[in-house]
């Protein structure tokens, strides 16, 4: 069974409570989305490998440690994922982008594939899916399926709040992709919104209804 890392910082709680009030405009949920995505991306590369290596200081050679070489992907769940991109890649520059593009069904609540576009080399890399609302669980689900069946092997999963029922499916569906998220809800109502959730993130973030 996978695992749920609650990541619950006092800097990420905090900001956390802002992203939630609806008096928070667009330019400050921006900004506050972002804030929250580098604060978490220290969460989850905190089981990246290091190797031993040497660097000559101004008065000595020291031993040191840097990253052993995993590659990471970021794989944004269009069109909210966005949201989160900059922010991680203010920590992991070098990590390559996707895009997979779906939307939610108002009727079915289940996920509909428009857009799919990965890195050339993303076997190779340790992938990061991005959505900051996992209520159903649906998009995340169908997302993963998506790259599992590319050959995708080492994902994880970030989202900003999470619902206990999109959790428990995702553990169902997918077994081995831990879930990061930076608070688990209460329930989905009938609408499939987390409560209390945040409204909308993709409105939120650019400012549509």
């Amino acid at each position: 069974m996978s695992k749920v890392f609650l990541c619950d910082h006092p800097l990420i709680q905090h900001k956390l409570t802002y992203i939630r009030d609806e008096r928070t405009n667009t330019k400050d949920f921006r900004e506050l989305v972002d804030e929250v995505a580098t604060l978490m991306a220290y969460e989850i590369t905190r089981d990246v490998p290091l190797e031993k290596t040497t660097v000559k200081t101004p008065v000595a050679v020291a031993e040191a440690k840097i990253i052993s070489g995993r590659m990471l992907g970021l794989i944004p769940i269009l069109r909210a994922g966005l949201g989160m991109v900059d922010g991680i890649l203010k920590l992991l520059p070098a990590a390559k982008v996707g895009h997979i593009g779906l939307y939610r069904d108002p009727d079915t609540l289940q996920p509909v594939e428009y857009y799919a576009k990965l890195p050339t080399d993303v076997l190779e890399r340790e992938l990061i899916v991005i959505d900051p609302m996992l209520a159903t669980g649906g998009s995340a689900i169908a997302a993963i399926q998506m790259l599992k069946n590319r050959g995708c092997k080492q994902i994880k999963l970030m989202c900003l709040i999470a619902a206990p029922e999109g959790v428990k499916a995702m553990q169902e569906a997918h077994p081995d992709v831990d879930i990061y998220t930076a608070s688990i809800d209460d329930y989905l109502n009938d609408h499939g919104y987390i409560i209390p959730g945040l409204g909308d993130a993709g409105d939120r973030l650019f400012g549509t209804k």
